[in-house]
């Protein structure tokens, strides 16, 4: 199964992507700016609805990869699942590193799931109460998106869909700074995760895990 780097690696792709995260979901932060007078209850009420959903889908992900180690003859899928979890690791990287086409393709296959979803949104806007924004944030928390579907992918192997849900729990700690701290402060916070270095060595970081584990997919088949 995945090593604990992953929780590392995963709290990097959800703090140093806060560019692509203010970019999917920046709009629902500026609605919950105006207008409304407990403005951090409300941005904290929809990112932790947020992130419940995303520590959700990571139980599952987590419960769905256990189950399928628990099939007769779960070598080839415990390789395939190892496998999966690290060219994530590798796509994650990469787009760290500037290839944000990267993950595009997850991204398209979330679509019909989200089409199904968006309409529930409706209800909820525009969220003037916590009672609004919290839910708001359950049902934002399964937009398409590429960073997410990456982290679940790694969440596939976790082993136990509590394990699944503590690791998407870590990515979207990673997540929360870029979006709670709307504003001059959340400017602040992108100028650095921004910095050429700051990109390339978390970059670098993500993608070597992902190398290593694909180095250990290598030793298991034997090819070395």
């Amino acid at each position: 199964m995945v090593s604990d780097s992953a929780f590392l690696a995963l709290f990097l792709v959800g703090l140093l992507g806060g560019t692509h995260c203010v970019g999917m979901c920046g709009g629902i932060v500026g609605a919950l700016s105006m207008g409304a007078p407990a403005r951090w209850s409300m941005h904290l009420a929809y990112n932790s609805g947020r992130i419940i959903s995303y520590a959700v889908a990571g139980a599952l992900a987590g419960l769905l990869g256990a189950a399928s180690l628990a099939l007769e003859g779960q070598a080839p899928v415990r390789l395939l699942l190892y496998l999966l979890a690290n060219l994530m690791l590798v796509a994650l990287g990469l787009y760290l590193l500037g290839v944000t086409r990267a993950l595009a393709f997850s991204e398209r296959a979330g679509q019909k799931l989200w089409r199904h979803v968006q309409p529930l949104t409706r209800r909820f806007l525009p969220a003037r109460t916590l009672a609004q924004a919290f839910p708001l944030g359950l049902l934002w928390g399964w937009l398409p998106c590429g960073l997410v579907y990456g982290a679940l992918a790694t969440a596939l192997t976790a082993g136990s869909a509590e394990r699944g849900a503590l690791m998407m729990l870590s990515f979207g700690l990673g997540t929360l700074p870029n979006l709670l701290l709307a504003g001059i402060l959340l400017a602040r916070m992108n100028e650095f995760v921004r910095l050429p270095a700051v990109r390339i060595f978390s970059g670098l970081l993500v993608l070597g895990f992902g190398l290593v584990g694909l180095l250990g997919v290598v030793r298991l088949m034997g090819w070395v």
